[in-house]
């Protein structure tokens, strides 16, 4: 598979390779066999529940908090428990790291900045420890793979196929940045030299979330050690195993001790410990917009430390008239129910053009209905369960809204099997702009469709919202085209295709989805200081 297609996450072949079919874990999952009990998946409207599940062929080893280069006991000497969602039983206990963990993990990456060798090595050299990094990643592929799966809930065949071999690309990506970060020789009134320098910001905080763990810890760690920062990166508390596991690999690869600290634990306690410490220079979050606000709070309050953040989304779909809708509905369907629909820039809001509207409703809950839905260790299953019992509730609530609201359940609403999180893949029409189902961000698998008749009308409706992450346009005619991405206010218009998640592709929001950009070249920006130095010259020859 061809780099270029595998930095699409969203890559429907998703065939084997030879580098990645080697092991015999996903040999069996290539062939439809089972590694260890058996599993049953399902077309859900079959009402077939999940029984026997499969258990991947790995140990769950690094629990332990990484701080200074060594795995640690939380300083409580507390644990929390992390699940399986598949079943909702316990998976591992993980240290639970608090405001103390924090402390320490700062106070080591501050050493490690001030004192270590990181920022002083040559920028060639930085590279090259990330270069080791992305190939132990892709050695160690299906083991890492089988843990986020276990730990997360998504297809493996998404993980090891996709997110995964992403991971390494995003790594190569930054270390080619590592030596090509410089600053500029500017021209001054007056007989001066004037230069800017790039210099690494320091100690930077960062927070990513459960829905893709191993996906924002590329996206946030690549440029932060690329630029020669140090870090401390607390793992959302539901998906703490990945991050630990690939932070050992760096050590391998050669990073100095202290340059990345790992601190599972709560947002209450070690996510705020760390958004208002005052020894932090930058912090990056991802998550809900409502903890994004406190995030942002908690800096200002404390040191003033600037903030990247990537929030949330309600993210339009537009079919417009002259659409493929058998291609529109394919399109529609995996923007929105990729990942469970745990995806904060998931299209779900899909508004289809009158004159196609019931052909295309048709067509979307004739599809719904052939999601097959089981354990994510299954070849073919394309939906797992949902990430946990929080979760799992608030996604049923919002379907009873929906039908409480009038709007037209044409499929799914309840919950799939009997245990674990799993939810019928759920299909509304004739849904209005006031539904709750079309203002608030679901999270979850459930597909509404609204009609509209006219580009004005739907360009004013789709930017309606407090969201502008992203948006995805259907259409044959370049000029509708260029209309509509120019018009939506979003950080992302992706045109006849969705979710292309490239290296060197900027990603963020407008609104409340966030400040800033990450991935690509603006992402380095967020861990630089610009120095201006002024110098004074004596008779120079030239200016």
């Amino acid at each position: 598979m061809a780099a270029r297609r595998l930095s699409s996450v969203l890559s429907r072949s998703l065939s084997l390779s030879p580098a990645l079919g080697s092991s015999s874990f996903l040999r069996s999952l290539a062939s439809g066999s089972s590694v260890s009990g058996n599993s049953c998946s399902s077309r859900y409207s079959t009402s077939a529940a999940v029984e026997e599940l499969i258990t991947p062929p790995i140990e769950v080893t690094y629990t332990k908090n990484l701080i200074n280069g060594h795995f640690v006991d939380a300083a409580s000497g507390k644990t929390f428990p992390t699940y399986d969602p598949r079943s909702g039983e316990v998976l591992a206990h993980v240290a639970e790291g608090d405001a103390e963990d924090i402390d320490r993990a700062v106070a080591a990456a501050r050493k490690a900045f001030d004192e270590g060798p990181w920022p002083k090595m040559t920028a060639y050299e930085r590279s090259r420890v990330l270069l080791r990094f992305a190939d132990l990643v892709e050695k160690h592929n299906d083991d890492i793979s089988a843990l986020e799966s276990w730990n997360n809930g998504k297809p493996f065949e998404q993980a090891a196929k996709a997110e995964v071999p992403m991971l390494a690309r995003l790594f190569r990506y930054y270390a080619g940045w590592a030596d090509k970060i410089h600053g500029l020789t500017v021209p001054a009134d007056g007989n001066y030299h004037v230069q800017t320098l790039h210099e690494p910001i320091g100690v930077a905080g960062q927070i990513i979330p459960w829905n893709f763990p191993l996906l924002m810890f590329a996206w946030k760690v690549g440029p932060a050690l690329a630029c020669g920062n140090t870090i401390v990166l607390k793992t959302a508390e539901q998906t703490p195993l990945t991050a630990l596991y690939v932070g050992r690999l760096l050590l391998e690869a050669g990073l100095p001790p202290g340059v990345l600290n790992i601190v599972s634990g709560f947002g209450p306690t070690a996510g705020a410990a760390l958004a208002s410490h005052m020894d932090v220079d930058k912090l990056a979050f991802t998550g809900s917009t409502n903890t994004g606000k406190i995030v942002l709070e908690l800096a200002a309050r404390s040191n003033l430390k600037p903030v990247t953040l990537e929030l949330g989304g309600k993210s339009p779909f537009i079919v417009c008239e002259d659409a493929d809708i058998d291609h529109a509905v394919e399109l529609a369907h995996f923007a929105l129910f990729f990942n469970q629909g745990q995806c904060c820039c998931a299209g779900s809001r899909t508004f289809v053009h009158e004159s196609v509207y019931d052909e295309f409703t048709e067509k979307a809950k004739a599809r719904a209905l052939n999601r097959i839905v089981g354990d994510p260790f299954k070849k073919g299953v394309e939906q797992g369960p949902q990430i946990d019992s929080e979760q799992f509730k608030k996604i049923l609530k919002y379907i009873k809204s929906g039908v409480e609201s009038n709007a037209t359940l044409e499929c799914g609403g309840e919950r799939f099997g009997s245990k674990g999180y799993f939810i019928q893949p759920t299909v509304f029409s004739n849904v209005q702009d006031d539904m709750l189902i079309a203002q608030e961000e679901i999270f979850g698998p459930v597909q509404t469709i609204l009609k509209f008749k006219e580009i004005d009308e739907v360009i004013r409706r789709a930017n309606a919202s407090k969201y502008g992450l992203a948006a995805g346009v259907f259409t044959k005619n370049i000029d509708t085209a260029n209309t509509l991405t120019r018009a939506l206010r979003a950080g992302t218009v992706w045109v006849n295709c969705f979710d292309v998640f490239d290296a060197a592709i900027p990603f963020g929001g407008y609104k409340m989805s966030g400040i800033g950009r990450e991935k690509g070249i603006y992402s380095l920006s967020n861990y630089l200081q610009v120095k201006a130095v002024v110098t004074a010259l004596k008779k120079p020859a030239w200016l």
